[in-house]
């Protein structure tokens, strides 16, 4: 029986928000607590999945060099894990990446491989960060690039892990509310809700600035929450109702969570708590709603939970 750390990834809580979301109409918001994972976040399921799929298919194996583009969670948890099987993990990443996420990411051993230039065509860092895994995987013997942006082990670990799960513990969901980047956690709940032909509705949430759901290009002040290209994962339409959220709002969500239910996790977890406050009064009554809380808060202190930081960006 395999009892290493690995073993618990998945199968996270789901606890009702009374305090937050209290009211007299029959109506419950349940939290999947994704910042349980052992590495703090939802990516640990993507992660473990491609990973492990990997080393099935004799992709890999001991002493193997993982590439990835991430600047935030996804990288963590591949450090984590490629530490642990005794691999080496390069994360590609830009100077928006936090100093924060960039000691967690080495006290893992993971090597860091900065862009300092945008892709002159789109003017993002994404694409340039992308080619650069692509010259590292040429460069460096028994190298591979996990791909999370087009990895169906991506979503496949949210079809049958996030969705199935909350699917078996509370029957019938009316709603499901989670962020999207690569669109990998938000794209596998929906082929789970449309597989099975069950009544969920998905409400995909994204940044303000982000184009996953079209729009203009525009600042964004937080990783794992948007892209300024649109991934393969959000290629085509999954979601039922699409929210953007500002970066102040994301804040605001982020401490009325723990002010009203002592759970502090990352803006993203902000972005769905506003999305769904937001569209409370349009809720039937007696709902059943899933928001997904896809990290932890304590990567984000010297931001979201910085009244410095906070009254500097949003004078």
């Amino acid at each position: 029986m395999d009892k290493s750390w690995l073993s618990v990834i998945g199968n996270t809580p789901l606890v009702q928000l009374s305090k937050l979301f209290a009211n007299d109409r029959g109506i419950k918001v349940f939290a999947k607590l994704e910042l349980l994972n052992p590495g703090g976040s939802a990516k640990d399921r993507s992660a473990a999945r491609i990973i492990m799929k990997a080393l099935e298919d004799g992709l890999i194996g001991p002493g193997s060099v993982i590439i990835e583009s991430s600047s935030g969670n996804m990288a963590i948890s591949l450090a984590a894990i490629c530490s642990y099987l005794g691999m080496k993990f390069i994360s590609v990443i830009d100077p928006k990446t936090t100093q924060q996420n960039i000691r967690i990411m080495r006290a893992y051993g993971a090597d860091i491989e900065l862009v300092n230039e945008v892709d002159p065509a789109t003017g993002e860092f994404l694409p340039a960060r992308l080619n650069r895994v692509q010259q590292l995987v040429e460069r460096i013997p028994n190298s591979f690039w996990p791909n999370q942006y087009a990895n169906e082990n991506n979503y496949m670990s949210h079809y049958e892990g996030t969705m199935h799960e909350v699917i078996e513990e509370l029957g019938l969901v009316d709603y499901i509310v989670g962020g999207v980047s690569t669109c990998g956690t938000m794209l596998g709940c929906a082929k789970y809700v449309s597989d099975r032909k069950l009544p969920t509705k998905v409400i995909a949430v994204d940044a303000a600035g982000s184009v996953i759901f079209g729009g203009v290009n525009g600042t964004r002040r937080f990783p794992g929450l948007g892209t300024g290209i649109i991934p393969p994962f959000g290629q085509t339409k999954f979601m039922d109702i699409a929210v953007k959220v500002a970066d102040r709002d994301m804040v605001k969500g982020c401490r009325l969570l723990v002010a009203q239910e002592s759970i502090l996790a990352g803006p993203s977890s902000g972005a769905v708590i506003h999305a769904l406050k937001s569209m409370e009064n349009q809720l039937p009554d007696g709902a059943v709603c899933v928001v997904i809380l896809h990290d932890r808060g304590e990567r984000y202190m010297d931001t979201v939970y910085s009244d410095e930081w906070v009254e500097q960006q949003f004078k």
